[in-house]
């Protein structure tokens, strides 16, 4: 009993060790600029507030389960660059004119606290600090910090972010059929998450094999992560409006939460099945997300 206490004591403290390192990186690539520049520091304010770091800690363990060292030169800075396209979008979608969010991550939301003109200058910003940052990142190889650049402009752009908020804004508030909304969330939430593994799979120079294994791993996990951001909406400990969803066609709308819930056991199940095809018996991710489901889903049980 001690030994697993111990074990899992050791791996939460070095879970908090990489999120401590992201969160000094993040910092450094986002300075903070003189004392009236309200975009920067609206850029500092939406990336740089605790939250989840899902995406940054996926990016690092998965590289690592493929074979990079914790240490290796420009891994953080991928995973920075993550950080920032999903800090940008979230700044985004909460905005008046797009989900007109009040609370993110227990804070006001960006616009409420500098101004809306101000939180979509910071989010383009962002945006672009991104793939600077990508660019710019030392001891990678060019042709991986280019198709790094590409993956990360995929999941941003028309193909991924851009398309799922568009399709949930038009047609969120209408009669959706449960295909029409996996294929939203596909766009709102896996997109991001494939770019994540790609880049991880990059910098570690895995095979085209595992690369197209843990693109099947992120369609999984989104549409996993998706189903749990619905059925914690009326959550008042999620550090974000409560009951947002309310008149909107989600899963947990037509199917109801039961349905909902065993539908996001079976995409947690393939995802795991394909990250240990990806990654072999190399487990830290795999423990990473388990743990991580399992701690949000004893809020419903």
């Amino acid at each position: 009993m001690n030994a697993s206490v111990d074990t899992l004591s050791s791996y939460e403290d070095e879970l908090q060790a990489l999120r401590d390192a992201l969160q000094t990186r993040l910092a450094q690539l986002l300075p903070e600029g003189h004392e009236h520049d309200l975009v920067c520091a609206a850029m500092r304010e939406g990336t740089l507030v605790p939250g989840k770091r899902i995406r940054p800690l996926l990016l690092i363990l998965a590289a690592q389960d493929l074979g990079c060292k914790l240490g290796q030169p420009g891994l953080l800075d991928l995973a920075c660059a993550i950080e920032m396209v999903h800090a940008a979008s979230l700044i985004l979608d909460d905005i008046p004119c797009m989900d007109n969010a009040l609370l993110r991550r227990g804070k006001p939301t960006i616009h409420r606290q500098f101004g809306e003109n101000v939180a979509i200058l910071a989010a383009v910003a962002l945006l672009s600090r991104a793939f600077g940052v990508v660019a710019e990142a030392e001891g990678l190889r060019d042709v991986c910090k280019t198709e790094a650049a590409a993956e990360l402009s995929r999941a941003a752009g028309l193909q991924g972010l851009v398309q799922g908020q568009f399709r949930d804004l038009s047609e969120g508030s209408q009669p959706r059929s449960a295909e029409a909304i996996l294929s939203t969330n596909t766009l709102k939430t896996s997109t991001l998450f494939e770019a994540t593994l790609q880049m991880a799979a990059l910098a570690a120079g895995a095979s085209t094999e595992v690369r197209q294994t843990l693109r099947c791993f992120a369609q999984d996990l989104g549409q996993a992560f998706q189903l749990l951001d619905d059925l914690s909406d009326g959550c008042s400990t999620t550090g974000k409006d409560i009951n947002k969803d309310s008149g909107k066609s989600t899963l947990v709308a037509i199917l109801g939460p039961e349905e909902v819930h065993q539908r996001l056991q079976e995409h947690l199940s393939s995802a795991d099945e394909h990250l240990l095809h990806a990654c072999g018996q190399k487990a830290v991710t795999r423990h990473f997300m388990r743990r991580w489901f399992e701690k949000q889903l004893t809020m419903f049980s």
